[in-house]
């Protein structure tokens, strides 16, 4: 079974960021950091600022020794040194119960507009096979579900990515990435060359950057010095959006190639393997030479 740890990472630090806090870490996290690169002594400099809530089963140490932490630091971990003064707990807790209560409202009304649209999209199938024409293109899937939640990166600033374009896309690579992540600053550079060489000649293809990362500040900033040339979900509607996390792997980067129809071409993931972003990228050359896009990588 797939375990959406980014989406668990990013209902966390929304939360949280509402309080004007960074989410305190779990188990799972540092685990994490330590396992894409992050030295102890940064993982633990990481972990006094942000606090660690979680408890640490027989389960979790063997995790976080595999990954790198110390006898010491699982110590510091295990009594306290790290956790949450009980003065904050409250406001923490008021703040989440807030977002919360929000994103709750945000998803009924995604969800009223979503069943408007098909209905109106039923609508116009109906009354194009009774005048016996062709009834326009259905938007891709993606496209559809994230209607007015794009963004995009211009001159080092955001603005607000028209939905049209990417309605008319058949390929739609979901980029799941963070500046934090190691592996993923060393691979969006080459994703950046790949997207410039290739979309120019793909019009039927398109990237979604999905942030991981621990701030929108952060999101802004990684995608600004990298230059990232295609749109990205608001960092703040992220969470708001379950259908595109169930395509997240419980790892990054993570590239997930989506057709029209909302099935996976081409995944990061192979199972439970890790194939690398690299493997889906030259799955693209494959289709893109063949021009008949078709399922590679298994789920």
């Amino acid at each position: 079974m797939r375990i959406l740890l980014l989406a668990m990472l990013l209902l966390q630090s929304v939360a949280f960021v509402a309080a004007g806090k960074l989410a305190p870490l779990s188990a799972k996290d540092i685990s994490l950091m330590l396992r894409s690169g992050y030295s102890l002594a940064e993982t633990e400099k990481e972990t006094r600022a942000r606090r660690f809530s979680d408890n640490i089963d027989a389960a979790a140490e063997k995790a976080l020794l595999e990954a790198g932490a110390t006898p010491a630091f699982l110590a510091a971990l295990k009594n306290g040194a790290y956790a949450i003064p009980a003065t904050e707990i409250a406001a923490l807790e008021e703040a989440a119960a807030a977002r919360s209560l929000r994103q709750t409202q945000q998803a009924e009304q995604a969800k009223q507009f979503n069943t408007l649209y098909q209905h109106q999209q039923e609508q116009a199938r109906a009354a194009a096979a009774k005048s016996g024409t062709i009834a326009p293109n259905t938007p891709h899937v993606i496209a559809r579900e994230l209607r007015g939640s794009l963004v995009t990166s211009k001159n080092g600033l955001l603005s607000t990515y028209a939905d049209q374009p990417l309605e008319k896309k058949k390929l739609i690579a979901l980029y799941f990435s963070a500046k934090w992540c190691g592996p993923c600053r060393k691979f969006t550079p080459q994703l950046v060359d790949y997207y410039r060489r290739v979309a120019p000649t793909r019009p039927e293809f398109e990237i979604v950057f999905v942030s991981v990362d621990r701030s929108a500040p952060a999101m802004e900033a990684y995608m600004r010095d990298f230059q990232m040339p295609w749109p990205a979900i608001s960092y703040e509607k992220t969470v708001t959006h379950p259908t595109i996390m169930k395509y997240a792997g419980s790892g990054i980067p993570c590239l997930v190639i989506v057709d029209a129809q909302g099935k996976v071409v081409s995944d990061s993931y192979d199972g439970k393997t890790y194939r690398g972003p690299d493997q889906v990228l030259a799955d693209l050359d494959q289709m893109f030479a063949s021009s008949t896009p078709g399922p590679v990588a298994k789920r």
